[in-house]
């Protein structure tokens, strides 16, 4: 039987199965294993702890299935900036595009490839980010490449060049990778409650389970906050939260690929985030059933699971951590590799970016453009600013997540008789709790951490004089070569 193709250039071959690990995949990186050091310290207890995960997870799957009706509607390569082009136009589209390519999706490839890097180098102490293999004297400053950096570029480079072989070799890397790390994850929970677990630690962990404190790692001491404080450790802690929950959208960036995009887009969405919301929320009881807070808040390098896996293999535990992490982040790179590079082919359709990346190779895959993604992120690895890029990530995020959403409210009026082969679950209740409780944390990120979020907003501005070079310069692309 002949594949589906849409518009005679790619080629339906991804299932539900595919785009759900994509979905995990993508979202499934370091995060898990680190953030919640950093959450404890934030907010102070067991009780805001899990409460936060549990907050994260709520506005996620409200997210993504709400992402379902746009992603019936419009089954098209480009997922999510298509949306916005079609609920307002090809400027907001454009700088949605821009922040993926210059911050949210390069940053996050170099971040979770410098951590594979990392945890590589408990395995191998070459590969770590202290051995500096070339140390370059320049006008302003010192220039220094670790191994840990180059070992990242590798990674990137190669997921690339796998990609740019076809759909199918990424697709089945992912797939395997992804189920790996879903039971590698499970297992460590299931051993964490059977091995590692201590009724006396669990008990102690929830007393007191909402007092709010926050720590400082310089005087290691915990001070009691409340009012603007609490909000102020709330918006802090959610950071890393939403952060390690993000990237569930890169599915619908490929609905080019996919079969029955109709169904299994939106299908996919609300199965991948809740299997790793699920796995989240077990992972961080785990955590409160092995350790006692302030072990959580402390652990070195804010590695949580590294120490957990201590308490629960021994020595082993280290070398178990650093496997899964490897694995972990592999197949996430994989998934964001794969995923966005669909989106700067649509936008150099409309004429938005690279001719060339309007192309597609004799694979049917726009190589092109996985490459200048590639060569980008990998830059990103080398500047050591990727660590500060992915502060300004979250709040870019969540503007667009915002925005896409009332688009659904925008399109209800704009096309009413428009076919809707699946509408928004809890309609208009739940899209509109989303954009009020996503609007809320953007307020107080600005408020609370203008140096960092304040310049990811200016980083998503600057597109706006780009919008208009662009235009000027590339003009409509000519149609992609099938």
């Amino acid at each position: 039987m002949e594949k589906e193709t849409q518009d005679g250039s790619f080629k339906r071959e991804l299932g539900l199965l595919d785009g759900t690990m994509l979905v995990v995949g993508s979202m499934i990186g370091s995060g898990i294993f680190i953030v919640s050091a950093d959450i404890t310290r934030q907010v102070g207890s067991a009780g805001w702890l899990i409460l936060i995960w549990v907050a994260t997870a709520l506005m996620t799957m409200i997210a993504a299935i709400s992402y379902g009706e746009l992603s019936a509607m419009f089954p098209k390569a480009g997922g999510q900036y298509v949306y916005l082009k079609e609920a307002y136009n090809k400027l907001i589209a454009f700088l949605y595009g821009w922040s993926l390519f210059a911050v949210i999706q390069t940053g996050t490839i170099a971040a979770v490839g410098v951590a594979f890097s990392k945890f590589a180098a408990y395995l191998y102490e070459p590969f770590s980010e202290t051995n500096i293999l070339w140390d370059i004297q320049t006008g302003v400053g010192n220039f220094s490449i670790s191994a840990a950096q180059l070992v990242s570029i590798v990674t990137i480079v190669l997921l690339t060049y796998v990609n740019s072989r076809g759909v199918k070799n990424s697709k089945l890397l992912q797939t395997f990778l992804t189920i790996i790390k879903i039971l590698s994850l499970l297992g460590l929970i299931v051993f964490g409650f059977m091995l590692g677990a201590k009724a006396e630690i669990w008990n102690a962990n929830w007393t007191n389970v909402w007092d709010s404190r926050s720590f400082n790692l310089e005087t290691m001491a915990w001070t009691p906050i409340n009012g603007s404080l609490l909000l102020s450790g709330i918006a802090a802690a959610m950071v890393g939260s939403l952060f390690s929950s993000d990237a569930w959208n890169g599915v619908t960036f490929i609905a080019g690929e996919i079969k029955n995009p109709q169904r299994n887009v939106g299908l996919s969405l609300f199965l991948g985030t809740f299997i790793v919301s699920v796995i989240y929320i077990l992972a961080n009881l785990m955590y409160i059933a092995v350790l006692p807070l302030d072990q959580i808040t402390t652990a070195k390098s804010d590695r949580v699971a590294v120490v957990a896996a201590q308490y629960i293999f021994g020595d082993a535990g280290t070398i178990i951590i650093a496997v899964m992490i490897m694995i972990s982040t592999f197949a996430c790179n994989n998934g964001l590799i794969m995923a966005g590079a669909r989106v700067y082919y649509t936008m150099s359709k409309d004429g938005l970016f690279f001719k060339k990346a309007a192309k597609l190779n004799t694979a049917d895959v726009p190589e092109w453009a996985l490459w200048i993604q590639g060569i980008w992120a990998s830059a990103l690895c080398l500047t050591g600013k990727y660590g500060a890029l992915l502060d300004f990530v979250v709040i870019i995020v969540l503007i667009f997540y915002i925005l896409t959403i009332y688009g659904i409210f925008i399109l209800r009026r704009k096309m009413p008789n428009a076919e809707r082969p699946y509408k928004a679950f809890g309609y208009p209740v739940l899209p509109f709790l989303y954009i009020i409780l996503a609007t809320a944390l953007s307020v107080a990120l600005l408020y609370y951490k203008t140096d960092t979020c304040g310049w990811g907003v200016l980083i998503m501005l600057v597109g706006i004089p780009v919008y208009y070079i662009t235009k000027r310069v590339e003009g409509p692309a000519e149609p992609a070569n099938n």
